[in-house]
């Protein structure tokens, strides 16, 4: 686990103006998915992307992100996309299934259409982790961080177009 201190920091030079970025979120768990969402604005809107150049899709839980970002994807109507949900284990191997099949799932759809897909979902012990990992303004947000992972990798593949 990252602490704060070994997350790795944004180029300063980083700029997100011009971007269209897709937002992929989950209904589950969705006071958590509330608080990522909130750190994705935050982290865009601070790169210069305005709330009319992000495409949000919801869907019912994590295991569908990897479906959306791949329909978003294909669209041609994002430069990247973020994909934001929060998986808690419980007492089944249910966690397990779901939080593997949506990690795979977005590698497999970024790889396969060039779209990066930052992946903002947290995929925790408890209720207890997942709110440390989706703290306010100046704490420590996973879809803040995965906002700009979307916009960094969004100029790098622009940079070497395929």
């Amino acid at each position: 686990m990252a602490s704060g201190d070994q997350r790795a920091e944004a180029p300063a030079e980083l700029d997100g103006v011009g971007l269209r970025i897709g937002l992929v979120r989950s209904r589950w768990n969705a006071p958590l998915v509330e608080r990522l969402c909130a750190g994705v604005e935050r982290g865009l809107l601070h790169l210069g992307i305005p709330f009319d150049d992000i495409t949000i899709e919801t869907v019912p839980g994590s295991f569908e992100i990897p479906m959306a970002c791949s329909i978003l994807a294909r669209s041609g109507q994002v430069d990247a996309i973020v994909a934001i949900g929060a998986v808690i284990r419980g007492e089944t191997t249910h966690y397990e299934l779901v939080s593997e099949g949506a990690a795979q799932g977005i590698q497999d759809v970024q790889l396969r259409t060039g779209v990066p897909i930052a992946f903002g979902l947290v995929t925790v012990e408890n209720e207890e982790q997942a709110l440390a990992r989706s703290q306010g303004p100046g704490g420590h947000n996973v879809g803040e961080e995965a906002a700009l992972v979307a916009v960094e990798m969004a100029r790098l593949a622009q940079r070497h177009p395929s």
